[in-house]
């Protein structure tokens, strides 16, 4: 049974040579809102994914692209002698979750008050390379 499972975390550690992720915890920004930016990005080659977020006017977009290179340089840090340009990384997934809520009031005419929920998200960001040669 012991030598299955060092087999199997072998295997599992070989796979994850290609692949490298960064995670951005409590982004204060709504889910919604960096949803729409991540899905501009997902699947998209690392070099298109920066140029996407660079000029995207959304506020988002500055946090994502941060992000996406955290992700590269944590690629970069685990493959010491393989090169980016070489290693056709791309966008492998990216998840955008709920995070938590800052439950504040604002006062109402005639003596009401309204709730405001001001949102919170967390991103994770798995970038891979692709074994494909141009």
């Amino acid at each position: 049974m012991g030598n299955r499972k060092h087999n199997a975390a072998q295997a599992r550690k070989e796979a994850l040579k290609n692949v490298a992720f960064a995670k951005l915890n409590n982004c204060p920004t709504s889910p919604r809102k960096m949803r729409l930016v991540a899905d501009q990005v997902r699947g998209a080659h690392v070099n298109n994914a920066l140029a996407i977020l660079k000029f995207s006017p959304k506020e988002a977009s500055r946090r994502l692209e941060k992000l996406l290179l955290s992700a590269i340089a944590n690629w970069q840090a685990k493959n010491e002698e393989a090169d980016v340009e070489k290693a056709n990384l791309f966008v492998k997934e990216i998840r955008v979750d709920g995070g938590s809520m800052l439950k504040r009031l604002q006062p109402a005419p005639q003596g009401r008050a309204h709730r405001i929920r001001k949102r919170s998200n967390h991103v994770t960001l798995v970038i891979g390379a692709s074994n494909l040669e141009n």
